[in-house]
């Protein structure tokens, strides 16, 4: 795998090219839920487009420029959080601006071969301190590489209580319809936090859909028996696991003839790992474990709980599935499947808004359990990424930059150039290795054929 290091500029702060509303802004319950109190690092790899009379020599002081546009409009990622005495967090609207550096790497897009993992991913980004500390500090982290055939990589940590991953994407397309020319985003922000905000009082009316954080009853776990809890997260090992058409056929030959046709790839991936997850840790058969999924809300439901195009906050719901390690390894995998299809389409508005109240209940009292008792998987092949365009450059691939103990679908290239969807798994490193030889076992295959190591 190709080594390099990056030439950094100095890094500043990029404030927006024009005056904009100073205020206080209140995020919503689900912008200021613990979960999402971090920067997600995201890295997006751009080719020129040959004989483009309109390149500019420099992209990365285009893309400074439209960054000032960019923030004109999104002028709130612009200010500073800070926490507001129920917990909740709200935005200073102060101009201060994000962080902003140019780098070079003396390699080509080529040298990268652009295969998750991409090597030294840590080259293309430019955040530092402690990616959960987002009290009073710049909302975004932006770097952009140029490289020696004239590509270039935008790498960014974006404060995840800001933007989910939907809305940070619409921020870079903003700001590469802003360096294409445009006078404005082709999508306008919209705020509207309220829409996501706890009914006062809360009602949980369904306890069971969200959130999958609370403690597990008669659970057994601990730090000296759960590998979860044992392990730093630095010290665990990072995967992605490549799943090309042969390997869904293959995966789909172990369902029943009646789910082979209807259940989505995401559907059986993910029944399919949450299992092989779940052995490869051995827990006990009578304990209880949960997969928690999250999806977009975006134009799902009407009236109050519309969310309308352009809203760029955190805006997913998470149908989550309990069961017994002994129904969910036990019983076949078309079984599962089911289980995971049932939790998925009876995701009501109701239960949306139950969710909302859950988490502003639950705010400040997660435990370092919840690492152990749920898997979180996440869908995020369809956020738009490949619609970025500058006009004079291209989207080539990119997504979440390194593993994490959330489980992201992503699109991706194997080593043929072949389309496939790369699974992310964290974990433990024997824990790791027991989950690939499973996965092997089921797809037939060597574990090297389609998994591909972070760590």
């Amino acid at each position: 795998m190709v080594a390099f290091i990056a030439r950094r500029s100095k890094a500043e702060l990029v404030s927006p090219a024009r005056p904009t509303p100073r205020e206080t802004l209140a995020l919503s319950d689900v912008d200021s839920f613990p979960k999402v109190r971090f920067y997600s690092a995201v890295v997006e790899f751009f080719g020129r487009y040959p004989n483009q009379c309109r390149s500019p020599d420099d992209p990365a002081k285009v893309i400074k420029a439209a960054l000032a546009e960019a923030l004109v409009f999104y002028y709130p990622i612009a200010g500073r959080l800070r926490e507001l005495p129920d917990g909740r967090l709200a935005v200073d609207c102060t101009e201060e601006g994000v962080v902003f550096v140019e780098a070079e790497a003396p390699i080509s897009l080529e040298d990268l071969g652009l295969t998750r993992p991409y090597p030294c991913v840590d080259q293309f980004l430019c955040i530092t301190g402690k990616i959960t500390d987002i009290i009073g500090r710049p909302l975004a982290f932006i770097q952009v590489t140029r490289l020696r055939c004239g590509g270039f990589v935008i790498g960014a940590h974006i404060c995840h209580a800001i933007a989910d991953g939907t809305g940070m994407i619409q921020f870079i397309q903003a700001i590469a319809d802003l360096a294409r020319g445009e006078t404005h985003p082709a999508v306008l922000p919209v705020w509207r936090r309220e829409i996501l905000t706890a009914r006062n009082p809360p009602c949980v009316t369904h306890p069971e859909i969200y959130p999958a954080y609370e403690l597990l009853e008669n659970s057994s776990r601990s730090k000296t028996t759960d590998p979860m809890l044992s392990t730093p997260i630095r010290r665990m090992v990072g995967r992605y696991f490549l799943f090309g058409q042969r390997e869904v056929d293959t995966l789909r030959s172990h369902l029943p003839e009646h789910l082979r046709k209807c259940a989505t790839a995401f559907e059986l991936l993910t029944s399919v790992m949450w299992r092989c997850r779940t052995m490869a840790l051995g827990y006990d058969a009578s304990e209880r474990t949960r997969l928690a999924y999250l999806s977009d809300a975006r134009g799902r439901w009407s009236k109050d709980l519309y969310i309308p195009q352009g809203y760029y906050g955190n805006a997913v719901y998470c149908p989550t599935v309990e069961v017994s390690v002994d129904e969910l390894c036990g019983q076949p995998l078309g079984h599962v499947l089911e289980l995971v299809r049932m939790a998925k389409f009876n995701v009501t508005e109701e239960h949306m808004k139950s969710m909302v109240d859950a988490m502003a209940m639950l705010r400040g009292k997660l435990s370092a359990v919840d690492r152990s008792s749920v898997y979180e998987v996440s869908d995020i092949r369809h956020l738009g990424e490949d619609k970025i365009n500058f006009g004079w450059a291209k989207w080539l691939t990119g997504g979440v930059a390194v593993p994490m103990l959330t489980s992201f679908h992503m699109k991706s290239k194997n080593a043929d150039g072949e389309d496939v969807i790369a699974v992310s798994m964290l974990l433990p490193k024997p824990v790791m290795e027991r989950f690939s030889k499973q996965m092997a076992f089921l797809l037939n295959q060597d574990t090297r054929k389609f998994t591909r190591s972070f760590l």
